[in-house]
């Protein structure tokens, strides 16, 4: 016997892409996620406090080769 998620999947599948891309949306905003624009705003927020600590001396900075090449050395295989 189909348990109840499994019922409820078939019948969304059988239902036109609009009306799943819609079910998908209300699915996702009950989950409380962060919207795009609260993710834009948060990560401006971000880089405007990145951009402070560098512009105020308070954090090294290290050159990209040098990041990606710390990388290659500990996942090189």
């Amino acid at each position: 016997m189909p348990t109840a998620a499994e019922r409820i999947s078939d019948e969304v599948l059988a239902l036109p892409s609009e009306a799943r891309l819609a079910l998908v949306d209300k699915i996702l905003t009950s989950l409380n996620l962060p919207t795009q624009p609260e993710i834009d705003r948060l990560w401006m927020e971000e880089v405007k406090r990145r951009v402070g600590e560098m512009e105020r001396g308070e954090t090294d900075l290290v050159p990209g080769e040098e990041v990606f090449d710390r990388i290659r050395r500990k996942y090189a295989r």
